[in-house]
């Protein structure tokens, strides 16, 4: 079992609490604190541009920024997001700027990259927002791209989105073979038959019925393309509200609403506390949350992935998840 930490960038209202001075120390601490002990394979950010679940004024931190921050800021731990939008930046120069803080990081980086979903900061920053199909043809060429431009230094290919002649792509990562590609979504058609052409891991629905599923869906496809299935990680993210007892739990939640509720109204934050919901496996107490996981574990999901909305000002619980349910899911 291995575990990363999400780092509150903002883009969840995570840190409303702060003025923009404390935003790059507050991150870097809890970086740092990761960094230093030994539950945390990795730290992770989203990269998104605006907040959810609706766009407001509340700061959210440029991704690749952030990694490259990270890079020089730990000595450890692994650097990712959950994930990378394919079409917000060309894939040559991706390529670039990943391998530049691979050789920052000592070899320390990993790729998430995705399709992109969030059409109203696609249209803000004049990407305009294609359909699923062609997000997923650039998704598919993008990769294409990366792989040869990590292995080889140099990237020549003609693709319907992409183009690239001669781009020229050192230093190389540092790690053998290149970054390792995470290819995140649950797309059981294309996004997964992706994954088990290219991908080291996924990251998909992390519900014991929803891992179950996708689980099939990827090994028919690692069948049909000649990949070995078990060489895949699969991994899933866990929003997480933890507490020692039931009522430590409800005031989490609450805290939770009481900070989306002012800042994008009662209605949207109904939706996004969703993500919380009580049956879902990252709420709970130790027990309960280590009850709902085992049996995804026991699936074959061997890397979850944490986010605590609290994080930025209060790591309690991160310490409780630590102390008590990272152990009795290590076994």
């Amino acid at each position: 079992m291995r575990f990363g930490l999400f780092v509150p960038q903002g883009w969840k209202h995570d840190l409303v609490g702060l003025v923009p001075a404390e935003h790059w120390p507050a991150m870097r601490s809890l970086a740092q604190r990761a960094d230093a002990g030994d539950v945390w394979e990795s730290i992770w950010v989203f990269d998104h541009f605006h907040t959810v679940p609706e766009p407001t004024d509340e700061a959210t931190h440029e991704a690749w920024t952030l990694m490259a921050a990270f890079a020089a800021a730990t000595e450890r731990v692994r650097l990712g997001q959950m994930c990378t939008c394919m079409s917000y930046r060309n894939p040559a120069y991706l390529a670039k700027v990943a391998a530049t803080v691979d050789v920052v990081s000592g070899g320390r980086v990993e790729m998430g990259i995705g399709a992109g979903w969030y059409e109203h900061e696609w249209r803000a920053y004049g990407y305009g927002f294609p359909g699923a199909g062609e997000r997923l043809a650039r998704l598919a060429e993008g990769v294409q791209i990366m792989r040869q431009a990590w292995t080889e230094g140099v990237s020549t290919f003609a693709g319907e989105h992409y183009r690239t002649d001669g781009a020229i792509v050192r230093p190389l990562p540092l790690q053998e073979g290149g970054i390792p590609l995470w290819i995140a979504g649950g797309g059981e058609r294309k996004t997964l038959r992706y994954a088990a052409q290219w991908a080291r891991c996924t990251n998909f629905d992390g519900t014991l019925e929803g891992f179950t599923h996708k689980s099939r869906v990827l090994e028919e496809h690692c069948r049909e393309v000649g990949t070995d299935f078990g060489s895949i990680v699969r991994s899933a993210n866990y929003n997480v509200a933890i507490g020692r007892d039931e009522a430590e739990v409800a005031e989490r939640l609450a805290e939770r609403r009481a900070v989306l509720e002012r800042h994008v109204g009662a209605d949207a934050a109904e939706r996004e506390m969703g993500s919380l919901a009580p049956h879902l496996p990252g709420v709970g107490t130790p027990e309960q949350i280590v009850e709902k996981l085992k049996p995804v574990v026991e699936a074959g999901m061997t890397y979850p992935i944490l986010y605590f909305p609290e994080a930025a000002t209060d790591t309690s619980g991160i310490e409780l998840f630590e102390r008590e349910v990272v152990p009795a899911l290590r076994g």
